[in-house]
């Protein structure tokens, strides 16, 4: 039989950009941005899409009509996820749990599921591939991403920075510029339905309690015996697989160099630690104020070489050198002299919402962590500073603050407490830090973070931070994390002088 009268389950499971997806019958399930892009580049490629998605209005509403011109079929509103149409292959949007009517029905019926990254991952090969670093981690994925991606700009390669990270990786893929390397932010979700990705190298930055809700799902467990955080950590070790160059680890977590002892790698992909303190052979460390690498020099059994100072580093804060020597070693397994590096950390400037100085009044000084989604990311910007009044909570996603705040609270003048799990938060301050004196708001709405900054700044005395890290996600009452660290900077640069 040849190729061309093949049925589309025969070449799937070696599917590229050459195989003929006229033969395919694909279901995108979501119709945001990446599942946008995959539908547009499946229906260049001639594929019958039919795009399905529970949501009807909006920006999903104005794609829609879009693909339609371009001849897919939608199928959108709500229930319509709820029976799988006919399909040869699945393209899952991040956030669908495996136990979704459309995805447990393909699983049941063994029809493939892959992510927008996986379908990128095939659609690149053989005449558009071009190298990946991949990231991921609990925490410090964009912001290493941002990194490597300046790192490697000012090394003077063509790169591209995407993913998680906000452009999807199809969006890339179909680009017409000649990019030498992709930096790519990798999800726990987008990893979960990633097959045959192989990296030039990664990094798994860290590994805490996250988004335990999604992974509360059996259907996402490895094993019936697996907990929601082994599932999670699971799936986070999947960007090793394959690796070629570099399998970069955090020595400080030994969750990480776990994953990477128990990779099945390329032959003569090497195992590269990063740590705040006095590097090993073939890791990147701190000594002094500088940071420096003894893996990618030829002389590291005895020596290492200087990347960057510490002062490099905007903004300054433990966790965010870690990010630093992370992307390092990613842009130095690539090539990019030492030199690059610092110039890259030096020409970086970290967006809004990630320990931003937002406003100083009275000698109390307000920072927006706003992204800090989850306790560990929390955890970090705390002990950044020595006396915090903490602005917490919005939604916990199933994880506990028992630990982060057993550990910081020698830090906190006072804490602040909104959103919809903000008991979870209360509750873990009344056992860990019971001489802290702890409002709690009760409103549900945005003006609760007026609310919020005035009971923070009647607490917090000269040389304060008052701090918003919620450790937590914001959709109970803002928007994104972006609405909730703008509503925390209006309201701080309210404040008058006292």
């Amino acid at each position: 039989m040849g190729r061309g009268t093949m049925s589309a389950s025969d070449w799937l499971a070696g599917a590229d950009r050459t195989s003929p997806w006229r033969e395919a019958r694909v279901v995108v399930a979501g119709l945001g941005r990446s599942g946008f892009a995959s539908a547009d580049a499946l229906l260049e490629l001639g594929a019958s899409v039919e795009v399905v998605d529970d949501a009807d209005s909006g920006a999903t509403a104005d794609r829609g009509k879009l693909l339609g011109i371009l001849g897919g079929r939608l199928t959108l509103g709500p229930g319509s996820s709820a029976v799988l149409p006919p399909a040869d292959l699945v393209i899952a949007s991040p956030g669908w749990r495996p136990s979704f009517p459309l995805l447990a029905q393909a699983a049941a019926a063994g029809i493939p599921i892959w992510s927008e990254v996986e379908l990128a991952w095939r659609l690149s090969h053989p005449d558009r591939a071009v190298p990946w670093l991949g990231v991921t981690g609990t925490n410090g994925k964009t912001t290493t991403v941002n990194m490597v991606e300046s790192m490697l700009s000012a090394g003077g390669y063509r790169v591209a920075a995407v993913g998680n990270v906000g452009r999807p990786v199809m969006e890339a893929v179909l680009d017409d510029a000649p990019y030498d390397v992709f930096a790519v932010e990798l999800s726990s979700f987008q990893l979960h339905y990633t097959h045959t990705l192989s990296l030039h190298s990664a990094v798994v930055t860290n590994l805490h309690a996250d988004h335990l809700e999604w992974y509360a799902d059996p259907d996402a467990w490895p094993r019936p015996d697996s907990s929601p955080y082994e599932a999670y950590g699971a799936d986070k070790a999947r960007i090793y697989e394959r690796t070629q160059q570099a399998c970069v680890y955090n020595v400080a977590d030994l969750a990480t160099e776990h994953m990477v002892e128990e990779a099945d790698v390329i032959e003569g992909a090497r195992a590269i630690g990063f740590t705040l303190g006095i590097p090993r052979i073939s890791m990147l460390g701190v000594v002094d104020d500088l940071l420096v690498d003894r893996a990618f020099i030829a002389q590291r059994r005895d020596s290492a070489v200087e990347l960057a100072r510490l002062s490099d580093v905007h903004p300054y804060a433990p966790h965010n050198v870690e990010n630093a020597l992370a992307a390092a070693a990613l842009a130095r397994s690539f090539g990019v002299r030492e030199v690059d590096v610092a110039q890259g950390l030096r020409a970086l400037r970290i967006g809004d919402h990630r320990i931003q100085t937002v406003a100083e009044v009275s000698g109390v000084t307000y920072v927006d962590d706003s992204k800090a989604t989850n306790p560990h990311a929390a955890g970090a910007s705390l002990r950044a500073f020595e006396s915090v009044v903490w602005i917490a909570g919005g939604q916990a996603k199933g994880t506990s603050f028992d630990d982060l705040v057993a550990t910081t609270a020698g830090r906190l003048r006072g804490a602040v407490v909104l959103g919809v799990d903000r008991d979870v938060v209360a509750d873990a301050l009344a056992r860990h830090a019971p001489d802290v004196p702890v409002i709690v708001l009760e409103r549900m709405d945005t003006e609760v973070m007026a609310e919020a900054v005035a009971a923070a700044a009647a607490m917090a005395q000269p040389g304060d931070v008052v701090l918003l890290a919620p450790g937590c996600a914001s959709l109970d009452i803002f928007t994104g994390y972006a609405d909730r660290g703008e509503a925390f900077a209006r309201a701080a640069r309210g404040l008058t002088e006292g």
